[in-house]
């Protein structure tokens, strides 16, 4: 059986896009566990009213928190062999639960992971834990979101998400692949994710949308993972290194080409750390011509 997880906040237009589109999986045998994260609109009411129709739904209401904290309380009610997640403004193809449940079973995996509308690529990859993180970082196959993912449940029983801040999955993805023994990747596109400027994430698409308060919580959390990681894993420390001076130089260029008067204090930061580890950051063997020519530009 498979526990899929689903946090809802206001989104009383959208949710029953979601929950249907599990419902009608190929695989059924499956619990839907539903967290209403204090919503003050029907999101609630209609996740209640689809759990009369199923009784593999499962409704939970709780006071609003984090989005970590809402996944906890999920976490913590699954009773799956396997724990899979959709957000609320998004939805599943039909063989979503089937294709990712296969991948795991077939490689004997710790976690699965298909394609998105966004990034389809028919190819297959059985990959270490090492070789996983360093495709989750070119961001080319897959991202840190939850979604487009499956985890044994013996396996995910070993983390909690964080329950601060706004974005968990960059302070937890990378741990959870990092302690994987084996991660099955095939990236037929069997999830969308809905792109909108009320989504959590739509500042990656949306660049004007970036704040200093995001930023602060990316660095800090990316300083974070290399510093984890690059003791996990020493081979891999400069590489480690390498994306975070990438992400820092791409932050550079968007504060400086769209004049984000609020992200100042974090533009000195960046700017200086980059100046500091410029000839280092230059002779990466991962570094894009493009990156360069922003450090010739912005970085002194």
């Amino acid at each position: 059986m498979i526990s899929v997880l689903m946090l809802t906040y206001n989104r009383e237009n959208l949710v029953g896009r979601a929950i249907e589109s599990i419902l009608v999986q190929t695989y059924k045998d499956f619990e839907f566990i539903i967290v209403d994260n204090g919503s003050t609109d029907k999101s609630g009411d209609i996740a209640e009213k689809y759990a009369k129709k199923d009784s593999r739904i499962k409704v939970i209401h709780r006071k609003r928190g984090n989005i970590g904290a809402g996944r906890n309380t999920a976490l913590d009610a699954a009773k799956g062999d396997y724990v899979a997640f959709i957000d609320d403004d998004d939805w599943a193809d039909p063989d979503f639960l089937e294709f990712l449940r296969n991948l795991i079973v077939e490689n004997n995996a710790d976690i699965s992971i298909c394609g998105a509308t966004d990034k389809a690529l028919d190819e297959k990859k059985i990959m270490t834990a090492e070789e996983a993180l360093i495709e989750l970082m070119w961001r080319k196959k897959y991202n840190v979101a939850f979604p487009t993912k499956m985890f044994k449940r013996t396996f995910a029983d070993k983390y909690r998400f964080p329950e601060d801040g706004v974005f968990d999955d960059i302070a937890l993805m990378y741990k959870m692949i990092a302690d994987a023994n084996c991660v099955a990747y095939h990236g037929l596109p069997k999830y969308t994710f809905y792109r909108h400027n009320s989504n959590n994430s739509a500042w990656t698409t949306n660049h004007k949308l970036i704040t200093s308060e995001i930023l602060d919580e990316y660095l800090k959390n990316y300083r974070s993972r290399t510093e984890w990681l690059s003791e996990r894993f020493p081979s891999s420390a400069a590489t480690f290194r390498y994306f975070e001076w990438s992400f820092m130089i791409s932050m550079v260029e968007k504060i400086n080409r769209l004049n984000l008067i609020d992200c100042q204090e974090q533009l000195e930061h960046m700017t200086s750390v980059l100046s500091t580890n410029k000839n280092d950051f230059l002779n990466c063997p991962e570094i894009l011509d493009f990156e360069k020519d922003w450090v010739t530009k912005y970085i002194k």
